[in-house]
């Protein structure tokens, strides 16, 4: 049984009509806090991030375990009016549909917006696209590089004297994701109050440039255009991964009195006292001749040792940790955010869960990504089909292109 407070939105039936990552990764976000979430797939090979490997874990790739569970999966073409039938019957008992249509596709036309709010009025619609729904480039596809490098964050990552580099994360999807979420819970939130669903649409683009922040605010401020920093910030220095004896770790000074303290822990007061460096203000505008003292100096002990001094003095500082270090320590084992859950094939299969808590519950982690069409039987005769026409609505034809 699910815990009090862990399943908020229970009740609430989603049908996914999206792939890749950006949809996906929302509408499991809504299964996670207590959704029925209805994923859709093509009946040839489903979501194409299924064959997204190496690696794999049972039938299907890493890549979709990650961003699947707690939802069950149906296989139709929607393509075909049999497929589209049985989707719109879907779509009838559901609150939220989410989608991310190529477009100007056949599917995005068969599925428009006005047309399904005018049969379901109380409809919330989600539609993520690459670039937005106007301007030039409007009809663009695109995958999370091309967002990261269209809306300037590639610009940002990266050492100084560099190629431009991506996110270790997919940021552009994921931006979109989160963002999408937030739209979706506030406009059953709107719904709740008017009786009346929402359409509403994000992009990768859009929510990068949400996610620009003080880089935006900045370069109005000033008109110059920022410049890759490495692990440096554009408003605070020290605050960058500092090379040791033996690797290196993060340094995060957040104002002056931290700074002093910082030099006097790493036996350098001379720097604190250096006109160069007094305030904030000026260890920005001196940022290169002072990280230059500061790695001399960090260079004469291990990471482990300068971690336990700084720390002991109340510096923020930590080792950068690799994922096997993340996944092994007494942090993430307290907070409780690996859970396991039975895969039909795999067994045993690990998820990273939901990371908010409910009145000090996390949600579950219910059920694994589903093998594609796991659930036809369950879903479509709920709907009123037959046997022979479960068979015929969920057999492979054509591959779609949406």
């Amino acid at each position: 049984m699910t815990a009090p407070g862990a399943n908020p939105l229970e009740g609430i039936r989603v049908v996914d009509l999206s792939k890749i990552l950006a949809g996906p990764y929302v509408t499991m976000s809504l299964a996670d806090l207590g959704a029925d979430v209805i994923k859709v797939e093509h009946p040839d090979g489903g979501d194409p991030t299924r064959r997204w490997g190496p690696p794999f874990n049972g039938p299907d790739a890493a890549y979709y375990l990650a961003a699947n569970r707690n939802k069950r999966s149906v296989t139709l073409d929607l393509k075909s009016c049999e497929g589209q039938e049985a989707a719109h019957r879907l779509i009838a008992e559901a609150d939220v549909v989410v989608e991310n249509f190529r477009p100007g596709s056949t599917l995005q036309e068969a599925f428009r917006y006005d047309r399904l709010s005018a049969a379901y009025p109380r409809l919330v619609v989600l539609h993520i696209s690459a670039f937005g729904e106007t301007g030039p480039l409007r009809s663009e596809p695109g995958y999370d590089m091309v967002a990261q490098a269209a809306a300037g964050l590639m610009s940002l990552t990266g050492e100084p004297d560099g190629p431009p580099v991506k996110a270790g994360y997919a940021m552009g999807d994921l931006g979109a994701a989160l963002f999408g979420t937030i739209g979706i819970v506030s406009a059953l939130v709107e719904r709740a109050r008017t009786g009346v669903g929402q359409y509403l649409t994000t992009s990768l683009y859009e929510s990068q440039l949400a996610l620009h922040i003080n880089w935006a605010t900045s370069y109005f401020a000033t008109g110059d255009t920022p410049q890759r920093l490495g692990s440096g910030h554009p408003s605070l220095v020290p605050y960058q991964a500092y090379p040791a004896s033996d690797g290196h770790f993060v340094i995060a000074v957040g104002n002056d009195a931290l700074w002093r303290r910082l030099c006097d822990l790493i036996g350098r007061p001379d720097l604190a006292a250096d006109p160069r460096f007094h305030t904030n203000r000026d260890r920005v505008a001196h940022r290169t001749e002072l990280n230059s003292e500061l790695e001399k100096a960090l260079r004469a002990d291990t990471v482990e040792n300068w971690c336990a001094v700084l720390k002991a003095g109340g510096i923020p500082v930590t080792p950068i940790r690799s994922l096997d270090e993340v996944y092994g320590s007494e942090q993430t084992a307290a907070l409780g955010m690996v859970q396991s859950v039975d895969h039909p094939v795999v067994g045993p299969l690990e998820q990273v869960a939901f990371p908010v808590n409910f009145r000090g519950v996390r949600p579950t982690v219910r059920t694994a990504p589903p093998t594609l069409g796991q659930h036809n039987q369950e879903v479509l005769s709920a709907l009123g089909y037959g046997e022979q026409d479960i068979q015929r609505l969920t057999a492979p034809r054509s591959p779609d292109d949406l």
